[in-house]
């Protein structure tokens, strides 16, 4: 049976939720060239990422030790992590404009997007047993879509403040909490006394289910935000090389990685037809050959790049709600929301060395398409291990 309208409406109010809540998450790569003259250190690009991904996963791993996602009402879990995550992305604001105030202020928020992200997850699963790869494939094109959008902001308020770029998202965010927590009803807590058991850290070490859909999550991950944090980079590198092409670097790297809300919805739509795991291994397919061609595509015209990129962030951030739909699917309901939320922590650990270790090569190889190979392993792991659930 197809949802009712009332649950299409609630759908719909989801994914701007997450939209708003997820556009906290790259808000301080955003204003990050404003702020450089101000700074006494360079290279904050991938400080100012992980810290984010470390408070996330700090976040998640409090959020699922505790059990809050199963002990608590999901959409009171959400409202109070968004409001919390926009007060301490403006915190900052307040002090000297120090990299230590910023990158705490995005540790902070990171840490409190760990009630967002995999909690409106939790809150999709509870109301779309049927079709969730389409639904999961609309919630995380939210996300994808948020986390593009302060890049898009940046773009069109070109002569707007830090300040006020900063406040606009926090707003939002705060906007998308509220709405969800005046229209989406509450589902009932199903027993009040369940805490997460530390026996469930052992069950992602062991054969299950859910196991394959984890390790090509985890896979996914390596690559996902990586190229999302030196897309910037990469296009600056082409800059460089042909000095004759006139490109602004924060419109395109939105339009690469808002191509992945494309991925995640038109991969949503595809499986309901022929099955996420399907979806999701053709997506891993794509964002691995496009990982070979990087360097190769540098010699490439302005809108051949420009394509290549689109394709490359589509089916990059496309297979994520796959894999979350799959691992969703085969977990128990009373330790869904605990399980989501780890396995995303595992994920975004994931992130932080990937980012990192891409620092380290550009700081001592300096930027160049080859340096994308490292994240090739990550599409890799992702094929091998969802080979026998397609």
């Amino acid at each position: 049976m197809p949802p009712s309208p009332r649950l299409h409406g609630q759908l719909l109010v989801i994914i701007f939720a997450q939209f708003a809540g997820t556009s906290l998450w790259f808000a301080g790569n955003a204003v990050l060239p404003e702020l450089q003259p101000w700074l006494k250190t360079t290279g904050l690009t991938s400080w100012i990422t992980s810290s984010v991904q470390i408070g996330f996963i700090t976040g998640t791993l409090v959020y699922a030790l505790l059990a809050i996602p199963d002990r608590l009402r999901s959409t009171s879990v959400f409202l109070t992590s968004v409001i919390l995550a926009a007060l301490v992305n403006l915190v900052w604001l307040f002090f000297p404009i120090k990299a230590e105030t910023i990158l705490i202020s995005r540790f902070l928020t990171g840490f409190f997007l760990a009630g967002v992200y995999p909690v409106g997850m939790k809150i999709a699963a509870e109301r779309f047993k049927a079709g969730l790869g389409q639904a999961m494939g609309f919630l995380v094109g939210a996300l994808v879509l948020g986390t593009a959008f302060p890049y898009l902001l940046q773009e069109l308020g070109t002569h707007l403040p830090y300040r006020a770029v900063t406040l606009s998202v926090s707003l939002l965010a705060i906007s998308g909490g509220i709405l969800m927590g005046l229209t989406v009803p509450a589902s009932p807590v199903r027993s009040g006394g369940i805490f997460f058991r530390f026996q469930t850290l052992l069950v992602l070490g062991q054969p299950s289910s859910f196991r394959p859909a984890m390790l090509g999550y985890f896979g996914h991950m390596w690559e996902l935000y990586t190229l999302w944090a030196y897309l910037p980079a990469l296009i600056s590198y082409y800059r460089q090389q042909h000095p004759e092409v006139e490109l602004t670097n924060s419109l395109w790297a939105f339009g690469a990685i808002a191509a992945g809300a494309v991925g995640c919805g038109a991969g949503g739509f595809l499986a309901s037809r022929i099955g996420s795991a399907r979806v999701a291994r053709y997506l891993l397919l794509t964002s691995g050959v496009c990982i070979v061609l990087t360097p190769w595509a540098l010699s490439l015209t302005p809108s051949a790049l420009g394509l290549f990129l689109l394709v490359w962030g589509a089916a990059a951030a496309g297979d994520s709600p796959q894999f979350s739909t799959l691992v969703a699917s085969h977990t128990t309901v009373e330790n869904r929301g605990s399980i989501l939320t780890l396995v995303t922590c595992v994920g975004f650990l994931l992130t932080v060395i990937s980012i990192q270790l891409m620092s380290w090569l550009v700081t001592h190889a300096g930027m160049s398409g080859w340096l994308f190979y490292m994240l090739l392993p990550g599409p890799l792991l992702g094929l091998w291990a969802i080979r026998k659930m397609v």
